[in-house]
């Protein structure tokens, strides 16, 4: 569970085999954007640098635009699009 001062930070394929995690839990006392939040992700796991351009965030279950906000409490999901064929 987490604090109303902390995010909820889900990571799926590519990205939890990098990071070496499925979740966990980031301290986030204040305001910000998505944008903000994948720059912050990216200073903490340089190892996903490459995949900058390619990473889809979501906040509370919804897809979020570089603009959206993150709040604390919030749900953070960081994952690649899927393709099918």
């Amino acid at each position: 569970m987490t604090s109303p001062l902390t995010l909820r930070v889900l990571y799926f394929a590519q990205v939890a085999e990098r990071t070496g995690q499925r979740q966990e839990s980031w301290d986030w006392p204040q305001d910000g954007t998505v944008q903000q939040w994948t720059d912050a992700l990216l200073q903490r796991y340089p190892n996903l640098s490459d995949m900058a351009g390619r990473l889809h965030v979501a906040v509370n279950q919804f897809h979020a635009k570089p603009t959206d906000p993150v709040r604390p409490g919030d749900e953070v999901a960081v994952f690649e699009p899927v393709t099918g064929g």
